[in-house]
């Protein structure tokens, strides 16, 4: 039994190690071998790693190669430096990564980071992935995509270079709108400011707008002062009120006629501030909206009809003083008339009277009521003629200066010429039942427009028509030379405000071809032509005349006398003047019916025969003057008035003799 029992241990205690065993090789093979069999299989990557690593590295050394090949035919060495400098930092380069980078197609060189900073970045780029890959191994989640630390050094290094480049962009920026500004400024001296004006934004000594601010501070204290006073008057603050006044004289008194900063006394800045602290008084005391803004549009209101009133009394006085006889010339006249009734009636008589109907001579008609005009255009005449002995005046003018014109001429005869002076008033035949004219000058209505200044139509536009020479029948007497002159063939018509320069005798040869005037043309492209002095919204001006028919000038006309009676020239203004006795034709004057009389009968002459406007026109060149046979002050500067233009003057004053006994005593002088 005890055998059998030791037996059956020893057997137990065998099978027990058996199965140990068994379980030990069941533990090892379940652990262990995936253990070796994962890391062989990581081996195995890294050295498949290795490899692929190795062949892309050869890869893309062969495709940069291939694309730097085909750039090189494409950009200068220049770019390609660039290109190399801007990307050496950015791995291998290639063409899919040029593509997506879009860079800028003006590349520049980028600073180098310094070395210390790279292996300081890289240091803490690459613990700060160390922990993002410990930070997803213990959460054992998903698999996240983590940047390598060279991957996110050169993601941070373009950013950075980012920002450097839009500084500079930023910063160029400024310096090329800088830089533009300058050169306009540059630019803009070197304009004419005769043309643009003398104001531009870009001069420098504009960018200063306060230029004579005080002047200007000063006005407009003084107009609000003004409004204050009027608000001061309704409140009844009496004191505010004298203080107001009292300082509005001192500012005025030192304004004066003050145009710039320059021109103001030392003591302006004072007053200034005196006025600055009342106004600053009256405002705390009187301002009120509504008051101000009503006062202010009422002295607007009072202020533009003084302008408007001062503008028509202006237009008034110019053409009074264009139209009145100057002192000087008044006393001539007298000084004339009273000696020419001291003398006897033979001495009264001037020689060479057979020639005044001799139609084989040149023949001269002048109507004038002014003495030296008269004499200058005798003594110009004569002066340039080459014959003077074949020279006939035939002067007429009213009776105040009848005596004058004919003492002047006898005391200074013009030479070998023949002289005639005759008086308006003595032709009988012309009377109010003959001459339209004169019987409109008689009427109710005409007087009316003449001398009651208070007219409604009265204007500016219509004070020059408002002339006394209208008055004068003289100005009129150019419709009448054949009745004036009946055996004359042909007749010169001369202004008394033109001198001459040549010889006139050719004159008589032009061929007029069949039409009674002779005569320089005055229209341009759009200007003097007979819709300016015709009113074609009349249908008897429309009907008859062409708007864009060009006009010619009074002043040196040349009349056929043997075509006039033909085509009875008189008659065809008699008819067109009883037409026009309620001015709905034309306004006043004499060239408007010379117009519709002479048209279609007027023969253009050379311009160098007659040149115009020396008497409204300041730009007529100097050669053109010098020229003309004929210079015409037509306007209203004449050059015998202190307001003619001081270049044309000498043109006329060179024909009067300034030492003349008369005219000394008169004060007449250059």
């Amino acid at each position: 039994m005890a055998l059998k029992r030791g037996v059956n241990r020893i057997r137990v205690g065998g099978g027990g190690g058996g199965s140990r065993s068994a379980i030990v090789i069941l533990v090892f093979l379940c652990v262990f071998a995936p253990l070796v069999f994962f890391v062989g299989r990581g081996v195995y990557i890294d050295s498949s790693n290795d490899y692929s690593n190795a062949s892309v590295k050869q890869s893309l050394d062969w495709r940069e190669r291939l694309a730097m090949q085909s750039l090189r035919s494409l950009f200068s060495k220049e770019v390609l430096d660039v290109i190399t400098a801007s990307t050496a930092d950015l791995g291998p380069f290639s063409l899919d990564s040029f593509k997506k980078s879009n860079l800028s197609p003006s590349w520049r060189e980028v600073e180098v980071v310094d070395t210390s900073f790279r292996n300081s970045q890289q240091n803490r780029t690459t613990s700060s992935i160390v922990n993002a890959k410990r930070d997803t191994t213990s959460k054992g989640g998903s698999h996240l995509k983590v940047e390598t630390p060279e991957k996110l050094y050169r993601r941070q290094l373009r950013e950075k270079r980012r920002e450097m480049r839009a500084n500079e962009l930023v910063q160029r920026n400024d310096d090329t709108i800088l830089k533009l500004e300058n050169a306009a400024i540059e630019r803009s001296k070197s304009v004419d400011s005769a043309v643009l004006g003398k104001y531009s934004i870009w001069r420098r000594e504009n960018e200063n707008d306060n230029s004579d601010s005080n002047i200007r501070l000063m006005r407009d204290q003084v107009i609000m002062a003004r409004v204050y006073t009027g608000l001061a008057k309704l409140k009844n603050k009496t004191d505010l009120l004298q203080e107001l006044q009292a300082r509005i004289k001192d500012s005025q008194r030192v304004l004066g006629e003050s145009t710039t900063d320059a021109d103001l006394p030392r003591s302006a800045h004072d007053k200034l501030r005196d006025m600055g602290q009342v106004l600053s008084k009256a405002k705390m005391q009187l301002y009120d909206c509504k008051l101000v803004t009503g006062k202010l549009r009422a002295m607007l209101e009072t202020a533009d009809e003084q302008v408007r009133s001062l503008k028509k009394q202006s237009t008034f006085l110019a053409q009074l003083a264009a139209k009145t006889i100057p002192n000087a010339i008044h006393c001539l006249s007298m000084r004339l008339t009273i000696d020419y009734y001291l003398l006897s009636p033979e001495k009264r008589k001037f020689p060479r009277s057979e020639n005044l109907e001799n139609p084989n001579l040149y023949h001269y008609a002048l109507f004038s009521d002014n003495v030296l005009a008269a004499s200058v255009v005798v003594n110009s005449t004569i002066m340039n003629a080459k014959d003077p002995s074949k020279h006939v005046f035939h002067l007429v003018t009213d009776k105040l200066n009848f005596g004058a014109m004919n003492m002047w001429f006898l005391l200074n005869p013009p030479g070998k010429a023949t002289i005639h002076v005759e008086n308006v008033d003595q032709f009988k035949w012309l009377n109010s039942s003959y001459c339209p004219v004169l019987r409109q000058l008689e009427s109710a209505a005409m007087k009316e427009f003449y001398f009651k200044a208070d007219h409604p139509s009265t204007g500016s536009s219509n004070l020059k028509y408002r002339n006394p020479k209208y008055l004068s029948m003289l100005n009129h007497l150019r419709f009448y030379l054949p009745e004036v002159y009946p055996k004359l063939n042909k007749i010169l018509f001369l202004d008394d405000d033109i001198i001459v320069q040549k010889d006139l005798t050719p004159l008589w040869e032009v061929n007029l071809n069949g039409k009674v005037n002779g005569a320089v043309e005055t229209c341009g492209e759009s200007f003097h032509r007979f819709d300016k002095y015709l009113n074609f919204s009349n249908p008897h001006i429309a009907r008859n005349f062409n708007p864009n028919a060009c006009g010619w000038a009074y002043g040196m006309n040349m009349f056929d006398l043997k075509e006039w009676k033909k085509r009875d020239i008189t008659g065809i203004y008699h008819k067109w003047q009883n037409m026009n006795e309620n001015r709905t034709l034309w306004k006043l004057g004499t060239l408007p019916p010379g117009l519709i009389t002479f048209y279609g009968l007027t023969h253009p002459l050379n311009k160098a025969w007659h040149v115009l406007g020396l008497g409204y026109n300041p730009s007529i060149a100097k050669k053109d003057i010098e020229n003309a046979a004929v210079v015409h002050y037509n306007g209203n500067m004449k050059p015998w008035l202190e307001l003619a233009m001081s270049k044309y003057r000498p043109y006329w004053t060179k024909y009067i003799q300034f030492d003349h006994p008369y005219l000394r005593r008169c004060n007449l002088h250059e």
